[in-house]
């Protein structure tokens, strides 16, 4: 029986989460701007700048680019783990 994760549920779910997250920033920043988090995201995502709907869609393709390197390098560790345990077990 295999117990390993799906590499593209996790790759979609995570980079969903981060483009979702980004947004979300962008609105609250746009709503408190002396609580702003923009530096950072200019810092984190090559290319962004304060604010332009160019540079905001920028924003959203890389955070859903991070999401699937996160799943790149954790599914196949977990995978792995989890199938070492598995024989382990035995």
């Amino acid at each position: 029986m295999k117990q390993g994760i799906s590499f593209w549920g996790v790759g979609h779910a995570t980079s969903f989460l981060l483009a979702i997250s980004f947004a979300l920033c962008v609105i609250f920043d746009l709503f408190f701007p002396d609580h702003a988090m923009y530096e950072t995201w200019q810092k984190l995502l090559p290319g962004f700048e304060w604010l332009s709907w160019k540079s905001f869609f920028l924003g959203l393709v890389e955070a859903y680019g991070y999401g699937w390197y996160f799943a790149l390098i954790w599914v196949p560790i977990y995978n792995f783990v989890v199938l070492r345990n598995q024989k382990g077990a035995r």
